[in-house]
């Protein structure tokens, strides 16, 4: 893969996952833990700035009163409202300093849905890089990550799913994501392993 064909698609990497007190991180903490999900993105970021990697954050936020969603919204969209989480201008909806967007990064603004694609310039702004190959990382790994993993597929891209860069809801659910799911619609590689087929 050449690096200026690649990009790096962080999703969610915000307080609300990824620190003590924001709403989903008691949910997705024994994962963080075993997976050591954070300092391996830490690690993969620098690395892919580094070579040249295209680097795009998709974070996720609402107004506070959640207006972007229907009126009785449900499955994860009511479990984000019910839980108040992700609301424009907060702190938990912040990304986490540790991933401190670049001066040459890309923030992909929109996110509403599981997807990256879904409500969101993504796949224009991939499309005017030159962009071949997209490698995702975030949360949660079974839902936000495999759907946006499964577009990517379905797009064109060639897909790698970095699985020591991703963290859900248990260990039981990270595993069988990894092991079933990713396989079918991407390569499934821990970052170091994407970062050695990038030159």
């Amino acid at each position: 893969m050449k690096a200026n064909e690649t990009a790096l698609l962080l999703i969610e990497f915000q307080h609300e996952f990824c620190s003590p007190g924001g709403k989903n991180y008691d949910y997705v903490k024994e994962v963080l833990g075993t997976v050591h999900t954070i300092p391996n993105t830490v690690d993969l970021v620098a690395k892919a700035r580094a070579k040249g990697i295209h680097v795009l954050y998709i974070p996720i936020c609402f107004e506070c009163d959640y207006r972007e969603m229907s009126a009785e919204p449900y499955g994860v969209a009511k479990l984000v409202k019910d839980a108040g989480a992700f609301q424009k201008g907060t702190k938990n909806a912040e990304i986490i300093p540790e991933l401190k967007p670049g001066a040459s990064d890309i923030i992909i603004e929109g996110k509403r849905a599981p997807d990256g694609f879904a409500s969101t310039n993504l796949d224009f702004t991939l499309r005017q890089l030159g962009i071949k190959n997209v490698a995702v990382a975030g949360f949660l790994t079974n839902v936000c990550v495999e759907s946006t993993v499964r577009t990517a597929y379905e797009k064109g891209f060639q897909v790698v799913s970095l699985t020591d860069c991703t963290a859900c809801g248990s260990m039981e659910i990270q595993d069988f994501t990894v092991k079933n799911n990713f396989p079918t619609f991407s390569f499934p590689m821990d970052h170091n392993e994407f970062l050695a087929q990038v030159n």
